[in-house]
């Protein structure tokens, strides 16, 4: 951490009244009233201007200390930087300060056709890839108007859940190392691990898969894969009697958590929170059950819950939510349909491999789809799926082209971080870490 006097920083740029780094400074409140303030950390909370001087008002400028945490500090989840002014160790103000992973991968889509536009959004948050490329050919094939094959969607659907289990145990590994529970992060790793393994047999790939394909999927699923998910399935609930001992039932891991963080129903609303940081307050929000696509109104699953809005409730509910990601996984594999894993639409898919060395219109075709790819109807649409860390959803706009005219992401992290301020202010310095690691961000899909 480092720290910046923000009488030498004024006196150094006394026009603007910014630090040495520019604009994306947090200013002091001597030089910022309440409602600039309110502004510089992204409040999006109605309130009068009186109100907004009363939130300045505190302990005098001059016993408080701004300091950088981050980029380089390993808690906050990548290249994070916040910028915190302290009374002591208790946290005023938070501002985040993002782009130092800037990947353009909204503008990068308009170069590519829409086949080659799932290898550029799965690397958006690439702890849970498959519903990146899910909700990009979700938004496509609305605007085709194609409808997958039963196989395909339960296909998919198994794959959604089955890359949860593996987001949710990088969480867990990762918030308990946070924490100083070590052990956490080898077992939560060794669970993700045999998960990444099965999804490298289905689609060749460990980790940015591209397996989703505009009107279904890439491959069928190979031999042996329910007896290899079965085994897996069977081995978990063990080792999260295991988590409860480490964690949920630990005192000092309850200390961390309980009461840190609290956000409220109507505070997460008007923020724009989602998934587990929205269902940590009590409402039942859970795209998968209020808003199904694929085939999720066919399966039994319960939406988690929590009572106080705290990082413990945002804790448990992603470890309930491996239980209940089983509960579905099983039921996709016993109500696995057969048929095609793709639709047979000349349109948006390439013919099978065996006809491309027996006739010259298949390798034709082969060569025009991937090369010039196809085109989309004009229009615009907007898809979302339930990802492990709250709504995600594209904007897409077609001109009528083979490569999307316009591409606007909805991502989750990027939406949360903006709660960060709320969450944190009155807090410790230390429970900063804590309420990074609940909010489980990934920068590939922030820094989009």
């Amino acid at each position: 951490m480092t720290v910046t006097d923000p009488t030498t920083a004024s006196a150094a740029n006394a026009d603007t009244h910014l630090t040495d780094e520019g604009a994306q400074e947090m200013e002091t409140r001597a030089v910022a009233g309440g409602v600039e303030v309110l502004r510089e950390v992204g409040a999006v909370l109605r309130m009068s201007e009186a109100e907004a001087e009363a939130y300045t008002s505190g302990p005098d400028e001059a016993e408080t200390t701004i300091i950088n945490m981050g980029p380089q500090h390993p808690s906050t989840h990548g290249v994070l930087r916040l910028m915190l002014e302290l009374d002591g160790e208790t946290v005023l103000r938070t501002k985040p300060v993002i782009g130092y992973l800037h990947t353009g991968m909204e503008k990068t889509a308009e170069q590519l056709t829409y086949l080659q536009g799932g290898t550029n959004v799965t690397r958006m948050d690439y702890a849970s890839p498959i519903f990146n490329e899910l909700v990009f050919c979700l938004a496509a094939e609305q605007l085709l108007g194609v409808e997958l094959p039963p196989r395909a969607t339960w296909i998919r659907m198994l794959m959604c859940e089955l890359n949860r289990l593996t987001s949710h145990f990088l969480f867990l590994a990762t918030n308990g190392m946070d924490l100083g529970s070590s052990s956490m992060m080898i077992y939560g790793w060794r669970e993700r691990e045999e998960g990444l393994r099965i999804l490298e047999a289905i689609t060749g790939l460990r980790m940015n898969h591209n397996f989703i394909r505009v009107g279904g999927t890439a491959a069928d699923l190979p031999d042996g894969w329910e007896d290899r998910l079965t085994a897996y399935l069977d081995k978990i609930p063990e080792r999260l009697e295991d988590y409860e001992v480490l964690m949920t039932n630990q005192p000092i891991w309850r200390e961390r958590l309980q009461g840190v963080g609290t956000i409220t129903t109507e505070e997460a609303l008007a923020l724009g929170a989602t998934g587990p940081i929205l269902r940590s307050t009590g409402y039942a929000w859970d795209l998968r059950r209020s808003m199904p696509y694929l085939a999720y109104d066919e399966v039994d699953f319960d939406v988690v819950v929590g009572t106080y809005g705290d990082s413990f409730d945002r804790y448990a509910i992603r470890l309930n939510e491996v239980r209940e990601s089983m509960r579905i996984l099983r039921q996709c594999i016993e109500r696995m349909p057969e048929g095609d894993y793709r639709v047979q639409d000349k349109k948006v898919t390439p013919p099978p491999r065996a006809r491309i060395d027996e006739s010259m219109e298949a390798l034709i075709h082969h060569f025009k789809l991937f090369t010039e790819g196809f085109k989309v109807p004009e229009g615009e649409c907007y898809a979302a799926v339930e990802h492990p860390k709250g709504e995600f959803g594209i904007y897409l706009v077609s001109d009528g082209a083979n490569k999307p005219y316009r591409l606007k992401i909805r991502p989750p992290g990027f939406v949360h971080l903006q709660a960060l301020d709320e969450m944190a202010r009155g807090h410790m310095l230390a429970d900063v870490v804590a309420i990074i690691g609940t909010l489980d961000i990934v920068f590939g899909e922030i820094d989009r």
